[in-house]
């Protein structure tokens, strides 16, 4: 037991009932010292600067692609990869992991902007900027709070479901630019459009889409061992670029400017009106980042820190709204390339965000020579790759309940908002798990008539009658709301028995829904006048019921710690005629003697 001394508050600490104060909550920060990811950077440094220059050769033409991809400019997706790689590789916590724009944030960044659009039809960038500010603060907030573990619960339908989402909207999105048109607004109105698309394609665009597209395909399937360092989408770049330089094909190319990026201080005015979108956008980056974090750990046999993580995500997006960087996360295709170039800390992470500000500041207008569709062709190999194919063969296979979360969530994404669709697929696993879990764990309710003579001891002088009037429920597991309906069924028997013995020894946990669930079934049974005998309850359990009030409605002498004192007390009630049925019997027989 620790000393009294150490429970006492320290000079000028201040304490809260719950054990909350100030002085453990800045010691806490020291979780998320930078410190915890610059000690390591000198185990590895040779292969972490190769491993990271070598993403960010991967990295230009994924940045440039997801800068197009939402409407804000090829520049955007490049200082958001910048942002990423050197601020969470300073504050994150995963020590392989590479941040950049993912597809899931660009997508909804992407539809959030459709609406807000300047007269000319030019995105609001200070909208676009202050709304990634903002939800850079939120991801922060949920980092400090420790809501990173979280992720650790949520259902592989849930997962399944968004990522072919978002690979489906992707694809979708995609068709637009390939063929050289613009992009569509909605996913609605793009696959209303496709036939419109096709009969109005511009073929130089079409060819440069396909031609790089089919680069990326043949090169993953046929790459010569030798040339295994030469990413796919770094061919299909150089690919793209090179045919409207051989080939007479007027095609649009990337505009992006070189030098220090403009600073957009973000409009606070505007806070109020983008909290769902900033929530939406936060909730998809630690959703994004934390999947990502757990595959890496899954190759390295290492364990990342969840809140660090998004402490470092926080950050990060916050930056990006500063210089004008498109919202970040944690991007799985990227950190595993690293994880195979032979990473083993985060300096990698930094030295990819360093080579990109140096492309950045010295080559962006090089640029210029980049065709739009090139890049389209390249996300469809990223959307395509997306799709979940561990889970499509057997999709038919699939439980009930994974189905249907799966569709839904599949659905909820493609037409309405990814963040609802993760919320609403958390949900349908939510409560069909309480269900699962409250039949797993639900009661066993039987009269003592029916249980085995062993149950009471072996005593051989219980009357039938006796027998036949005691209900025992035997709880097993976790007292909790679950648990609802099988307690409502035990109250509709009451009414034919004299007493409940309710069983206790291994409940270990009741929550507050658990404990007034019995409150309810002692006063169904009080209003029957059925007597309520309780045994076996662990001290946590007897706290949390004496602090409600509930032992008090059935008294001191109707609780023992052994189940055979309380069918002793039920025997008690039974010889001092205190039965129901006794009572019953006995009313007859006085109006008999009586006439």
């Amino acid at each position: 037991m620790k000393d009294s001394k150490e429970l006492q508050p320290r000079p000028g600490e201040l304490l809260r009932p719950n054990g909350w104060s100030w002085r453990a909550f800045l010691r806490s920060l020291n979780d998320f010292n930078p410190w915890h990811n610059l000690k390591h950077w000198g185990r590895n440094p040779k292969q972490d600067i190769l491993a990271g220059a070598t993403v960010a050769v991967i990295s230009v033409p994924m940045a440039m692609a997801f800068g197009v991809a939402s409407g804000l400019g090829a520049a955007t997706g490049v200082w958001g990869t910048i942002c990423g790689g050197i601020l969470v590789g300073i504050f994150g916590g995963s020590t392989v992991g590479i941040s950049g724009p993912t597809s899931p944030k660009v997508v909804q960044l992407a539809m959030v902007m459709k609406d807000h659009t300047l007269p000319d039809g030019s995105p609001d960038l200070t909208y676009a900027f202050t709304l990634v500010f903002l939800s850079g603060i939120v991801v922060l907030l949920l980092g400090l709070l420790r809501v990173g573990r979280l992720v650790y619960y949520t259902p592989y339908s849930v997962v399944s479901g968004f990522m072919c989402g978002i690979g489906v909207i992707l694809i979708v999105l995609e068709i637009n630019p390939m063929l050289g048109l613009e992009g569509a607004p909605s996913l609605r109105e793009a696959i209303l459009g496709i036939p419109h698309a096709i009969a109005n394609m511009h073929w130089p665009a079409a060819v440069v889409s396909g031609v790089t597209f089919a680069c990326i395909i043949l090169w993953e399937k046929f790459r010569p061992k030798a040339l295994e360092w030469l990413p796919a989408p770094l061919l299909g770049l150089a690919v793209g670029i090179s045919l409207p330089l051989i080939f007479p094909l007027d095609v649009e190319m990337i505009h992006m400017t070189s030098g220090l990026p403009k600073i957009y201080i973000p409009d606070a005015s505007l806070f109020a009106s983008m909290i769902g979108p900033a929530f939406a956008l936060a909730g998809l980056c630690a959703f994004d980042s934390l999947l990502t974090c757990l595959i890496c750990d899954t190759m390295t046999d290492d364990r990342h820190d969840s809140n660090r993580e998004l402490f470092g995500q926080g950050i990060a997006n916050m930056a990006c709204g500063l210089v004008g960087g498109v919202t970040t996360a944690t991007a799985t295709m990227r950190s595993v390339a690293n994880i195979k170039c032979g990473a083993r800390s985060s300096l990698s992470s930094v030295t990819m965000g360093a080579v990109m500000l140096a492309l950045m500041l010295g080559l962006a207008p090089y640029a210029s020579y980049v065709p739009m569709a090139c890049l389209a062709g390249i996300l469809l190999k990223v959307g395509i790759d997306i799709l979940d194919y561990r889970v499509l063969p057997v999709l038919r296979r699939l439980p009930a309940t994974d189905l249907i979360c799966f569709f839904a969530v599949l659905g909820l994404t493609l037409w309405t908002d990814l963040l609802v669709a993760v919320g609403v697929g958390l949900a349908i696993a939510f409560f069909r798990f309480v269900q699962e879990m409250g039949e797993i764990y639900g009661p066993e309710v039987a009269s003592l008539e029916e249980l085995p003579e062993q149950v009471w001891s072996g005593e051989e002088n219980l009357s039938e009658d006796f027998k036949r009037h005691v209900l025992i429920l035997h709880q097993e597991g976790p007292m909790f709301f679950g648990l609802s309906n099988a307690i409502y069924n035990t109250m509709e028997r009451l009414v034919h028995y004299d007493v409940l013995i309710i069983r206790m020894g291994r409940v270990r946990y009741m929550d507050l829904s658990g404990a007034y669930l019995l409150e309810d079934l002692v006063e169904k049974a009080r209003s029957l006048n059925t007597h309520v005998i309780i045994t076996g309850m662990s001290p946590p359990v007897r706290n949390l019921l004496e602090r409600l009030k509930v032992l008090e409605r059935i008294g001191k002498d109707n609780i023992f710690d052994r189940f055979e004192d309380a069918v002793q007390r039920a025997k008690e009630l039974y010889q001092n005629g205190q039965f129901r049925s006794q009572q019953a019997q006995e009313e007859p027989a006085a109006v008999g003697s009586a006439s």
